[in-house]
């Protein structure tokens, strides 16, 4: 890699989503480039400003901030912290500094590229260029397409060109490290600037995470080092809420506290050391990141309408009978066991297991009826991990109307799925406790119990515990007329009863 000839004299590192030291893109570019370097955080008041008071998210990031500011400390430099709109923020360091460029990572959000082009243009005014790198994904925008030159919409060909072209190049080229340490020398010693308190940019001093969620790069690094041990039971194990099968890696993907590049190699060195499946499945999912991004970079529209325009035909329940189903759904108050538990382990911890996220929202959508868009915004409200194009990816996949979905007439059965992954009831009695003395068989379908059963473990159903607030099998037929506007597009695999 060769040597930058005329260095920027001064540039600022802006700290998004990728709140780390190591191995990350803009900020190795910046020191490359530039003969001294700033690192810059704004606490941006444009989205802050729509949270509520107890947000979780907020509690991980400041934690996280705080992590980053002594890690570039500790290399020479340290991190200025800011609260206010980032569209102002920057450009007013730019001017008290002198910078001459600003270095990000691309974020690939429709409201962040329009925030980026309106700072990049004020920062034009001020001689001063917004350059933007590749970090997040391995591989983005157009750089994987079909033989037809043209973006894939279905998962599986797709991740076949990615494996393909990550394997046309050797020694993990696509995935290789930036050496940030190699250009350390060119941070910037700046004075201690205080990380705000939670409660001066509007935010309650939250309550710990239930679930002790570690942050920073020492919290990512933590649980990477405890998954790699159990990553050859990942295809296995991740089904079963009750276990511990998922990295739980997400929430720090998302906040950058760890790097895609590293997660990549640890992934293709135990399914090159070991052939083991676990693995490789979890590196599927990794694809499935990249993929969902791809998506939202070619299809913005997705944010607000469904990937297949004709989905957008179909009618949704409305009015206050639908009204009281969604907040009994939001409240794990539907009267089907799993869902119920699942949705108070959201409520709870602001974390889901990936196969209940499915069965959730499948039974928002297909047995309640209700808008997938109506569950989207409650889980991107209360989700640590919140990510639009995963959280969409997934959401419309489950309402069939997303790229690679499900077929509409695949509907998953509540208390089969129940049966299925959480066989013991385990989980079930973690989150409603109500339950906890109904044997294995009773707790998935407690209103199918005897009434002495029910008795004998202390739950009365409609006190204790709701009835089901729709009938499966009634549902079922219901959601096959309501997708009949569709029925000529979908018609693939049979379904699940």
């Amino acid at each position: 890699m060769s040597e930058i000839t005329t260095p920027f004299p001064l540039s600022l590192v802006w700290f998004r989503r990728d709140l780390r030291s190591f191995d990350h893109a803009a900020l190795f570019q910046a020191l490359r480039q530039s003969k001294q370097v700033i690192g810059v955080f704004v606490f941006d008041k444009t989205i802050l400003d729509h949270l509520p008071v107890n947000d979780r998210r907020i509690r991980f990031i400041h934690d996280s901030v705080i992590e980053l500011q002594q890690a570039l400390l500790d290399l020479g430099g340290g991190l200025i912290v800011r609260y206010g709109e980032a569209t102002d923020v920057i450009p007013e360091l730019v001017a008290e500094f002198g910078a001459q460029a600003v270095f990000v990572n691309h974020d690939y959000e429709p409201a962040a590229i329009r925030r980026d082009q309106q700072v990049a243009t004020t920062l034009k005014t001020l001689s001063c260029e917004l350059i933007s790198y590749k970090d997040q994904v391995i591989f983005e925008k157009e750089e994987v397409l079909s033989l037809s030159n043209t973006p894939f919409s279905v998962f599986t060909p797709y991740k076949n060109a990615w494996l393909k072209k990550f394997y046309t190049q050797s020694d993990d080229f696509y995935s290789r490290a930036y050496p940030v340490e190699k250009y350390a020398a060119n941070l910037k010693a700046v004075s201690h600037s205080e990380v705000p308190l939670l409660a001066a940019i509007g935010f309650a001093e939250a309550q710990q995470n239930p679930i002790n969620l570690p942050a920073g790069m020492s919290g990512g690094q933590q649980l990477l080092d405890e998954f790699t041990n159990r990553m050859k039971d990942y295809d296995i194990a991740r089904d079963f809420p009750a276990i511990k099968g998922p990295s739980y890696l997400s929430v720090h993907l998302r906040f950058g506290t760890v790097s895609i590049r590293h997660l990549v190699r640890e992934a293709m060195q135990q399914i090159r050391t070991a052939a083991n499946q676990g693995a490789q499945i979890w590196l599927n999912e990794l694809i499935w990141r990249d993929f969902y991004f791809m998506i939202l970079h070619h299809h913005p529209r997705v944010e607000t309408s469904a990937f297949k325009p004709a989905y957008d035909a179909i009618q949704w329940e409305n009015g206050t009978q639908a009204d009281a189903l969604f907040q009994a759904w939001c409240e794990g108050k539907t009267g089907y066991p799993l869902v119920d538990a699942a949705m108070h382990q959201l409520n709870q911890t602001g974390y889901m297991h990936n196969r209940l996220r499915m069965v959730t929202a499948c039974f928002l959508i297909k047995d309640l009826g209700i808008d997938w868009r109506r569950g989207e915004a409650y889980f991107a409200q209360k989700l640590n991990d919140f990510d639009l194009s995963a959280n969409n990816g997934g959401w419309q996949w489950a309402a069939s109307s997303g790229c690679d979905a499900q077929p509409y007439f695949r509907i998953f059965n509540p208390i089969t799925q129940s049966e299925k992954f959480d066989a013991e009831g385990k989980f079930i009695r973690r989150y409603l406790p109500q339950l906890s003395k109904l044997d294995k068989r009773s707790i998935h379908a407690p209103w199918k119990a005897a009434p002495l059963l029910l008795q004998q473990a202390g739950v009365k159903l409609g006190e204790h515990y709701p009835y089901p607030i729709v009938d499966h099998d009634s549902a079922r037929k219901a959601t096959l007329t309501r997708y009949a506007v569709v029925k000529k597009i979908d018609t693939t695999t049979e379904s699940e009863h």
